[in-house]
């Protein structure tokens, strides 16, 4: 899908971010963890860097149901097809939501934004990488009935951003005809939640009427506890993405015959947790699920932070000319912002193979964005050539310096916000 309003929201996402951070300290809580907000904010980077590869998929895909299938062509300029499109758009949404619940095969995408143990606006944001792929062609019927592509995609984009600020601690309750109608922080904090009571509850995107018609209404009443019922325990954004079908893999060898391993792709996650002895039967287990913590040192915290402010304004440069660049560049720029959230990780848990990586995408990164500046854009290279020059030996002795040689020592410090 077009993904330009995403260049317009990312101020606005940090400004927000900011914002609910000033919140919790005035109200003495902490409603944000470095590692985990560094964690979803790289996954949603990916997110929006594997969409890249595939939007003209999706997009082709529309265009070709509504200019060959379709029963009847809207007018673009009508309110009342736009207002129609929002309905059917998020009713459709709810379903898919749901399904994405109680199928694996649709699960293990959609855990992705579930497995973050806080909930903030930066939850939000963490995104699966291919989960779309998946869900896309349940919107196909939009363009048969006539729904030109293009509203399509503005309606898609506003039932996204919606839901963005729903995603926070910092707002309790809204008047009680908006609680209603619409979705709201407090709705979607259930939905978030593993207490027992809040499972499988509340899909709605921007309407909650529709949880309220079809039985999967649930009110917040005890704090919710967040995240998965079996926690991920990792900051690795791939192993986030991948780790459940790993998990389908290994429960499918205990069925015998081949239907029931296809069969279960599309039964619920419990059947699944079920064959692999994950299911507690302490009604209490939610709360006792300690939070993933790993100590790193404010050091390697600042050295995360940086590249990821350097990432956010690279992929932002990816982004808006993705459509200009090569094949190869398109997938070598992919490949790098990919390693570098790889990496991030690899630091604030302390894993071992950093040493040799973080060293590989620095000179890697300095190769790469100088040979593609060179070629395609000659009136900036020089600019490249000394920022690189400045900033990547610079990374490589801090680095090399505290994380290798000197080998520091991470600190028992609180790493929450």
């Amino acid at each position: 899908m077009n993904e330009s309003y995403i260049l317009y929201a990312i101020p606005l996402f940090f400004l927000t971010i900011g914002l609910e951070m000033l919140v919790g300290y005035r109200r003495r809580k902490q409603y944000y963890n470095f590692e985990d907000a560094i964690t979803n904010l790289n996954i949603g980077i990916g997110n929006q860097a594997v969409g890249l590869l595939g939007k003209l998929l999706i997009l082709a895909s529309y265009q070709w149901f509504y200019e060959h299938l379709s029963i009847i062509q809207l007018p673009a300029g009508n309110i009342l097809v736009w207002i129609g499109t929002l309905i059917a758009f998020d009713f459709i949404y709810y379903w898919a939501h749901r399904w994405g619940h109680e199928w694996n095969v649709m699960w293990g995408a959609h855990i992705v934004h579930h497995q973050s143990q806080e909930y903030n606006l930066s939850v939000a944001l963490r995104q699966s990488w291919f989960h779309t792929f998946l869900s896309f062609w349940m919107f196909l019927p939009l363009p048969v009935l006539g729904v030109p592509t293009d509203v399509i995609l503005v309606v898609a984009a506003f039932v996204t951003l919606y839901q963005y600020w729903i995603h926070t601690k910092a707002i309790n309750r809204l008047p009680r005809v908006i609680e209603y109608i619409f979705n709201t922080p407090s709705h979607h904090r259930v939905h978030h939640a593993t207490n027992p009571q809040y499972l499988d509850k509340n899909y709605a995107a921007t309407f909650i009427i529709w949880d309220r018609m079809f039985g999967t209404f649930r009110k917040e009443e005890e704090e919710p506890v967040y995240g998965i019922t079996t926690p991920l325990n990792s900051w690795d954004p791939v192993w986030a993405n991948f780790h459940f079908y790993f998990e389908m893999a290994k429960g499918s060898r205990s069925l015998k015959s081949f239907r029931q391993k296809i069969a279960l792709a599309f039964r619920g996650p419990e059947y699944l947790g079920g064959l692999l002895g994950q299911i507690s039967k302490d009604p209490q287990h939610h709360i006792k699920v300690k939070k993933y913590r790993t100590p790193v040192s404010m050091n390697m915290k600042i050295y995360v932070l940086i590249q990821f402010v350097v990432l956010t304004a690279g992929v932002f440069k990816y982004l808006l000319a993705f459509d200009e660049l090569s094949l190869f560049y398109k997938l070598a720029c992919f490949a790098l912002i990919i390693m570098t959230t790889v990496t991030c990780s690899g630091i604030m848990e302390n894993k071992p193979w950093v040493s040799f990586a973080e060293i590989l995408r620095v000179l890697g990164a300095i190769i790469l964005l100088n040979s593609l500046y060179y070629y395609n854009y000659q009136d900036w290279f020089i600019y490249m050539l000394a920022g690189s020059v400045l900033l990547g030996p610079a990374f490589l002795v801090w680095f090399t310096w505290r994380w290798i040689l000197r080998r520091e020592s991470p600190q028992s410090v609180n790493t929450e916000f």
